[in-house]
């Protein structure tokens, strides 16, 4: 693997419009780094920013989800799948998020051995039907979502984050994305 954030060679625009640029400045302030899923879509300015417009919308836009249990169903469905960029980069959310390292290593791992509460064993239970069987979903699925306290809206942010993340940790393990190195050790 060279510098390139993927296996693909497809290199950023050069120069990044003004727009990206300012984007990948505030994430270099922020959190110190670039995130290289950010720099791999950089190739294309379309791509990029509705990639971008998207995963802003599902993990950081209000819901009646917290950034917590979204960051939760984000690793939950890659564990499922495997995905090694995921599990990096949402894992340190985890741990960043809810202040405990040892959540974020179970939640890596095998979801269902952490100390969860109801709520979010209904969550992440749901999110690994999507991602297993989502052909096999019934009603009574999204309503024991509403006993242990969801909305319906609530529902559609959590099918929506467990898709996102179905979708992107194929793309990220089809590329061969790499975690950025900064990721490993944080919050730990």
């Amino acid at each position: 693997m060279t510098d390139q954030p993927t296996a693909l060679d497809l290199p950023m625009m050069d120069p990044l419009p003004a727009a990206t640029q300012k984007y990948f400045d505030v994430c270099q302030d922020k959190l110190g780094m670039i995130p290289n899923v950010l720099q791999a879509y950089a190739f294309d300015a379309d791509k990029l920013n509705a990639f971008t417009a998207l995963y802003n919308d599902l993990m950081l836009a209000d819901s009646g989800l917290s950034k917590l249990e979204r960051e939760m169903i984000a690793v939950a469905v890659s564990s499922i799948n495997k995905c090694f960029y995921c599990l990096t980069a949402h894992g340190q959310a985890v741990r960043a998020l809810s202040g405990d390292p040892i959540l974020g290593e179970q939640m890596v791992m095998n979801w269902r051995v952490a100390n969860l509460d109801a709520r979010q064993t209904a969550m992440l239970t749901f999110a690994e039907k999507i991602t297993k069987t989502s052909n096999e979903i019934v009603e009574s699925d999204r309503q024991a979502l509403r006993d242990a306290g969801f909305s319906d809206r609530d529902i559609w942010d959590i099918a929506n984050v467990a898709g996102f993340f179905n979708m992107t940790n194929r793309v990220a393990s089809a590329t061969d994305m790499r975690p950025n190195d900064e990721y490993h050790g944080q919050n730990r």
